[in-house]
């Protein structure tokens, strides 16, 4: 007996008028959307793939199912007989690839980038012959194996690394490992982006080591470096703060709460020849910040890239607060006509919003404010155009006057 499509998966059937975001792109499922009378929620496991239906019964695609979260279901497939297995996270991957391929020159890129790739909660970084991945999702937890193999009958890279260690996976109840997937990951790896080479540790640093996202405002900014003294805020490893050595800032000065970051600067400083340039601070940003003002350091450039402060909706009023005192602080310490680079990776803060804690800051210490460009996150972090949060990146570049 041939089983219909309809038969391959549980369902999951939507309230009535609920199917309207996704009949207009969006692939998110909120609990609050599911008739749960018809088909209970409790009933499922986390990372099932459900067939997803409108309350009349029409079939909308197939999604990963997270019966304790808000967002209880990830739409992959628009097709009612089309789950998740090896052919199509095959096909997926290779089409994320393709898209990386046609817009950068050298295989240093973020490989997947979850929904807008159509694989939701997977994150691939691929550094070389290198590749890096984090799942944050059940339902891809539950295809860890087919991922690995996938990736490597594409590239065949030299090693696959396991970085599942976010603090999202426990709401999946997934357990936060780091280990070896395939081949062999050597302790530091190299990142090459604009030009210069750094060197990253997988296991052990940020997410999957490197955050590729500002590649596009580094590269506006380095051109303008020369000659300058510069601060990066939240440094890190240094994107920002060895490119701008390597692109003829006279000084650099890095602040981070991560002293192994630094040291892992630091040393890269001395490799590429700027070691005399760059000093290093491991402190709190704020504090930092407040005592060289107070010691009367001026700078040209002032670079300000910290972690999101505005991680839920919850969170707007005091990370509002929180940006604008970064801000101007930052402000405080540039010359008579500086640039700010100010940065947020909080999805839930608007640019426009950014705009107004530049314009407000400024005002307040007497300055006179020039937006000078836009940054954005570059192609290999696509925009799904009914996902608000895959924008999630904002930078902007800005003079900044002594007013008259």
């Amino acid at each position: 007996m041939t089983m219909t499509p309809t038969s391959l998966f549980p369902r999951l059937r939507l309230r009535a008028q609920e199917d309207r975001r996704l009949t207009q792109g969006h692939l998110w499922i909120y609990s609050n959307e599911v008739d749960v009378a018809q088909t209970p929620l409790q009933g499922l496991r986390a990372g099932d793939q459900v067939l997803v239906e409108s309350h009349g019964g029409k079939a909308l695609g197939v999604a990963f199912v997270q019966p304790n979260s808000l967002i209880c279901g990830r739409l992959f497939s628009r097709q009612a007989d089309q789950g998740m297995d090896a052919a199509l996270l095959r096909t997926r991957l290779r089409r994320a690839l393709e898209l990386r391929s046609r817009h950068f020159s050298a295989p240093w890129y973020r490989w997947v980038y979850g929904d807008s790739d159509l694989l939701p909660g997977l994150v691939v970084d691929r550094y070389g012959d290198i590749v890096v991945l984090q799942i944050n999702l059940a339902g891809m937890e539950n295809l860890r194996q087919e991922i690995v193999a996938a990736i490597v009958d594409l590239i065949q890279p030299r090693g696959v690394l396991y970085k599942n260690d976010t603090s999202s996976r426990v709401a999946e109840g997934l357990p936060a490992y780091v280990e070896l997937a395939w081949g062999e990951v050597p302790e530091f790896i190299t990142v090459q982006e604009n030009g210069c080479e750094f060197l990253i540790d997988p296991r052990r640093g940020q997410k999957t080591g490197w955050f590729y996202d500002h590649r596009p405002t580094r590269q506006w900014l380095m051109p303008r470096i020369a000659g300058a003294r510069v601060l990066d805020v939240f440094s890190y490893v240094g994107a920002w703060s060895l490119a701008a050595a390597r692109h003829g800032a006279r000084e650099v000065l890095a602040i981070d709460a991560s002293q192994p970051a630094l040291d892992l600067l630091q040393m890269q400083a001395q490799q590429l020849g700027v070691g005399e340039k760059v000093t290093t601070l491991c402190a709190d940003a704020f504090a930092a910040l407040t005592d060289l003002r107070q010691r009367g350091e001026v700078f040209d450039v002032v670079i300000i890239d910290p972690p999101a402060f505005i991680k839920r909706r919850k969170d707007h009023k005091n990370g509002l607060a929180a940006y604008r005192r970064l801000n101007e602080l930052a402000m405080r310490l540039l010359g008579r006509d500086g640039l700010l680079i100010s940065c947020s990776c909080s999805m839930h803060l608007e640019r426009s919003e950014l705009v107004d804690i530049l314009r407000a800051a400024s005002r307040h210490i007497d300055r006179h404010l020039q937006i000078l460009h836009h940054g954005h996150q570059g192609e290999d972090h696509p925009i799904h155009p009914a996902i608000a949060e895959t924008e999630y990146l904002k930078a902007i570049a800005a003079r900044v006057l002594l007013a008259d």
